[in-house]
């Protein structure tokens, strides 16, 4: 089975890794290289993602998306269910 060439992933510079209240959090801000919507996707210290449904249309617009939510649900939202 051949597959074909696979599209290239633009990460944002806004990538990074925290450290909040004792637990790290990897935040993951992507776009192809032929889209222009930003998509975001956190992973907690146990390798459970939380990925946003909607694209963003700057990394700057994703990334605020990800400190709203931390700012008002704390860590725990990236906990997953």
């Amino acid at each position: 089975m051949e597959f074909g060439p696979q599209p290239e992933l633009i990460e944002s510079s806004l990538c990074r890794s925290i450290e909040q209240a004792g637990v790290r959090l990897t935040i993951n801000i992507v776009r192809l290289a032929t889209e222009r919507g930003w998509s975001l996707e956190v992973v907690n210290e146990h390798g459970t993602s939380t990925v946003w449904d909607n694209l963003f249309p700057t990394d700057r617009d994703a990334d605020a998306a990800f400190r709203d939510v931390l700012a008002q649900e704390g860590v725990e939202a990236f906990f997953g269910k």
